[in-house]
């Protein structure tokens, strides 16, 4: 069998299909033959597109920056911080090309949940405290970087993703419901906040509740505006400008404001309490954990979100995971340092900035700029947004994550994709999303478990039942590519003699990468020997032939693969071999 040993991977296979595809996108492909803008000193010729983007991403950013900070229980002005931190590093370090990065609304609970913990309920405390394990998250990332461990990320199953960030929805949902309604909970659980919300409707404040409706329904119905003027308005921009208008009118109290610093940079920075942190020898389970889930959460959200915006890139470019991972652990370091809260690249800005025109990484910049411009010259301004209206931003983020639409994707991919997804929502929602991923991870690996049985039960009848379990279990995680060779046409084609899944996808990235980069034609042959194709690797497959083809590799190919059964009617489900019987 050849191997092959180098891997030119640079993408993630959680797909784009979480990002919304603008027609301004489609609109401005570009074929392979057109320059493609780089990153460093030469992407700053393209200033002018970068600029206008910047400026575009700002906006947006000001209402996302401190409503996320509102979720994860820290000062508003942390998110802005955040954010110009994020954008004075990124482009310097950055591997990718059209993402924004800065505090995500992924992290939020994650943030939440840990400042509960280190501070023992008291969210001040907690603060202080989780700036230093947020600076452990980023050496954690550079080291990892450094290990050229990104790659691993692939072999989470793409349903774990989804779910993660399904449960993320659910819980921003819930935690800002105190702030839409404009009362103070007690709890800091998802369960008790849904426990407390019947008693505390009657002392609902209904100068809040109108604002935050009306905020919400316009951040649903201004995209489907069919009015041409408003579809070139950030919607979240807009809400802010009413929810502002709505304060003033209805004479909301300054307690449901944003709090913002009279002077943002002698009060707006925070130094992490490494002190406190390591003032008891119980915390330090509490640190490892939130460590842990902070690097895992940031690091898979990171990755999945770089893969869906090459995706959507009009220059088709691919970015780098590694050099990526490494930027988020030296911009993380730098923003605890300050105050500053977990770096990400975020979707909705990223793809703002997409949509706006924006070419290089060096739009990170220009938003820095314009944020620090808005930070120093309109605080009063920004000091009039009603938490109303970023809660509602929040709640629409949440849904958007964890709505309808994204329970009726998994369920059209079968029964399997379902179990998963819902494994690690549930587990997530009443644990912690570490316990949910690798919850999510065992229901995969049982799933993956009973169709290799199912589909070998009458050829091992009488076989040792011990044996072929083994065999079963270890056959999902070895390398499934059972041969090379070229045929008389020149095509290289690549044979699969065992289950190809999540879990075995390195070395099949490893050499179809490699084949990408040689621009050798390819065709993929699932021979009779392979039991399961499961889903995450389906979408990897026809991600990868899409690529061939934007390479000029026109001829790439699959056969037999239409002999595996599906889960269900979506071509992705995963497809497994039916047991022939005698």
């Amino acid at each position: 069998m050849n191997t092959v040993t180098k891997s030119g991977s640079v993408e993630h296979s959680v797909s784009g299909n979480d990002v919304p595809k603008s027609p301004d996108v489609e609109k401005r492909d570009t074929s392979s033959s057109v320059e493609k803008p780089q990153n460093g000193l030469a992407g700053l010729k393209h200033w002018r597109h970068d600029m206008v983007a910047g400026l575009i991403v700002a906006l947006v950013s000001v209402p996302l920056s401190l409503g996320i900070a509102l979720a994860s229980g820290a000062p508003p002005i942390c998110g802005l911080t955040s954010e110009i931190i994020a954008g004075l590093i990124f482009p310097f370090l950055g591997g990718a090309f059209v993402t924004i990065s800065g505090p995500a609304a992924g992290l939020a609970p994650v943030l939440y949940s840990s400042m509960a913990a280190l501070g023992h309920g008291d969210m001040q405390v907690g603060y202080h405290l989780v700036l230093g394990v947020i600076m452990f998250a980023g050496l954690t990332q550079i080291l990892l970087a450094k290990c050229n461990a990104a790659k691993f990320s692939y072999l989470i199953p793409r349903s774990c993703v989804h779910g993660m960030l399904a449960a993320i929805g659910l819980m921003i949902i819930v935690k800002q419901i105190p702030n839409f309604i404009g009362h103070k909970y007690q709890a800091h659980e998802f369960f008790g906040y849904i426990a407390e919300t019947p008693s505390h409707i009657m002392h609902m404040n209904l100068a809040v509740l109108f604002t935050s409706v009306i905020c919400l329904a316009l951040l649903f119905l201004l995209p489907k505006a069919r009015v041409k003027m408003l579809r070139y308005i950030p919607p979240h921009l807009a809400v802010v400008l009413v929810g502002i208008g709505l304060g003033q009118f209805l004479h909301l109290d300054s307690k449901f404001l944003v709090s913002l610093p009279c002077n943002p940079l002698e009060h707006g920075i925070v130094f992490p309490d490494f002190a406190g942190l390591f003032s008891s020898a119980t915390l330090i389970p509490t640190i490892i954990l939130c460590v842990l889930a902070l690097t895992l959460v940031d690091g898979t959200e990171s990755l999945a979100t770089i893969h869906a915006m090459d995706q959507l890139d009009p220059f088709h470019r691919k970015s780098n995971p590694h050099r990526t991972l490494l930027a988020m652990g030296i911009s993380n370091i730098a923003s605890s340092l300050v105050g500053g809260l977990t770096i990400i690249p975020g979707a909705v800005k990223s793809t703002t900035n997409i949509v706006a025109g924006g070419r290089t990484a060096w739009v990170n910049f220009y938003n820095a700029i314009f944020l620090t411009i808005f930070i120093l010259c309109f605080t009063n301004l920004m000091a009039l947004i009603p938490v109303a209206a970023l809660s509602a931003v929040l709640v629409h983020i949440g849904y958007k994550l964890a709505g309808p639409e994204k329970w009726m994707k998994v369920i059209e991919l079968g029964w399997d994709q379902l179990t998963v997804f819902s494994t690690v929502v549930l587990v997530t929602v009443c644990s912690d999303l570490l316990l949910g991923i690798i919850c999510g991870i065992l229901a995969k690996i049982f799933i993956l478990m009973y169709y290799s049985l199912r589909c070998s039960e009458a050829k091992r009848r009488y076989a040792s039942f011990d044996k072929h379990l083994i065999h079963s279990f270890t056959s999902i995680f070895r390398n499934p590519i059972s041969q090379l060779k070229v045929d008389e046409e020149g095509i290289t084609e690549v044979h699969f003699g065992g289950p190809v899944t999540c879990f075995n996808n390195l070395p099949v990235r490893n050499t179809l990468d490699l084949l990408l980069q040689e621009r050798k034609t390819v065709k993929l042959c699932f021979d009779p020997s392979v039991k399961i194709v499961d889903h995450s690797s389906s979408v990897y497959l026809k991600s990868y032939m899409a690529d061939c083809k934007r390479a000029g590799l026109d001829k790439v190919c699959m056969c037999g693969l239409e002999r595996l059964c599906a889960c269900a009617h979506n071509e992705d489900s995963l497809r497994y071999r039916v047991a022939i019987t005698h």
